[in-house]
């Protein structure tokens, strides 16, 4: 399993942040900085599957006959 399969979004909403306030230390390494965005870059990939998913699953409910109908909330 990948690690962005094993992250719950919250934990993955938590790097985030911690990533980016390791990367508003003026003086972090370029490097390490390059690393780290990378890393967020990831998470963000991550985050943006988790509610992809979520979007499909939420996509089709029940009504009263237990049938699957289209979601249609307000935009």
């Amino acid at each position: 399993m990948t690690e962005k399969n094993e992250l719950s979004f919250e934990k993955a909403i938590e790097q985030l942040e911690a990533i980016v306030k390791q990367l508003e230390n003026d003086e972090i390494p370029l490097e390490k900085a390059i690393k780290l965005y990378e890393k967020g870059m990831n998470l963000t990939k991550a985050c943006d599957d988790i509610l992809q998913q979520a979007q499909e699953k939420i996509t089709y409910i029940l009504n009263e006959n237990g049938e699957t109908i289209p979601f249609e909330g307000e935009e």
